[in-house]
């Protein structure tokens, strides 16, 4: 959890504290595959929600979406992406006869 929290590259995690960045890496990956990471959080969940300590109320700002740095510059013809066309179906084949 610490490198997340920092921000930081798993050969950047202080190997006084947590060991060899490998082995950390390691550990993280076998309890990410075998779903130890998801029953350490629904306990820490669970405790929190009994004791009264969980709000489940989610805010999402939407000012903090940014583009992607290839769609910042596209062209636009009119409308938004939602309005937009599809894609020109493929012409109908031709028959026999």
């Amino acid at each position: 959890m610490w490198k997340y929290r920092n921000g930081v590259a798993w050969r950047e995690i202080p190997e006084e504290r947590f060991g060899p960045w490998q082995t950390a890496y390691e550990r993280h990956s076998r309890w990410s595959a075998d779903g130890t990471w998801a029953r350490l959080l629904a306990a820490a969940q669970a405790r929190a929600d009994a004791g009264g300590e969980l709000d489940w109320l989610v805010s999402v700002d939407s000012s903090l979406v940014r583009v992607h740095q290839h769609g910042a510059a596209a062209r636009r013809f009119g409308g938004n992406a939602a309005s937009a066309a599809g894609p020109e179906p493929p012409p109908a084949p031709l028959t026999g006869g």
